[in-house]
């Protein structure tokens, strides 16, 4: 948290109060939880902790809960439709919130980045992520915003899925606990600060505080 406040000292806040889509992808079901796949629904459930009252609610497409960050409106979104399905929930929500495309942020995992890395960007190739392939065929288009976690893809020949849905190990889950607080900040820094800044100060494997 000190570094996000670090980050937006002397940034000017939007002056009108908005309301952004954040969703985080992965799979209902205790069989999943903790696995490397569920890593977007970590980060949210990391998200609404660190806020007070914040209660996930089981609603139509998916698990739902709200919270302020300043003076925007943050709808926290965890699909419950599995996760090659996802697109469903996130085209249900956008008109149920009237939220526009350009205020939808996807957080989900990438195995093509060394764990921890966080990668926020507009539009790209699904990268063979089922939750985005189905979210860029649901809403006719790639040009959403989404932030990457990286969980590394340290799996042998073939061995892709059992490596996503394999939960991490104690070293990895060492890492988590510092990167994944990040991760909730580069969303606040998203929300309050616009794309672009969330980028500049997020994107790469961290940075040590100075």
């Amino acid at each position: 948290m000190f570094q996000f406040l670090r980050h937006l000292f002397g940034h000017k806040e939007p002056a009108n109060e908005m309301k952004h889509l954040i969703v985080g992808l992965g799979n209902i079901g205790q069989e999943y939880d903790g696995t490397r796949h569920n890593i977007g629904f970590r980060i949210l459930d990391a998200l609404a902790q660190s806020a007070s009252n914040v209660v996930f609610q089981d609603r139509r497409y998916g698990f739902v809960a709200r919270m302020r960050c300043k003076n925007q409106e943050l709808v926290l979104l965890k699909p419950s439709t599995y996760m090659n399905l996802s697109g469903n929930a996130v085209r249900y929500w956008m008109k149920e919130e009237n939220v526009p495309l350009e205020r939808v942020l996807i957080l989900c995992d990438d195995i093509a980045l060394p764990l921890g890395t966080i990668r926020i960007r507009q539009g790209g190739a699904d990268g063979g992520h089922n939750g985005l392939k189905h979210i860029a065929q649901v809403l006719g288009t790639q040009q959403f915003q989404r932030l990457r976690f990286g969980v590394g893809g340290d799996f042998p020949r073939g061995g892709q899925v059992d490596y996503v849905l394999g939960r991490f190990l104690p070293d990895e889950e060492a890492l988590l606990r510092e990167r994944i607080p990040q991760a909730c900040d580069a969303v606040r820094a998203y929300a309050l600060c616009g794309l672009p800044f969330a980028m500049n100060h997020y994107n790469g494997p961290g940075k040590k505080e100075t």
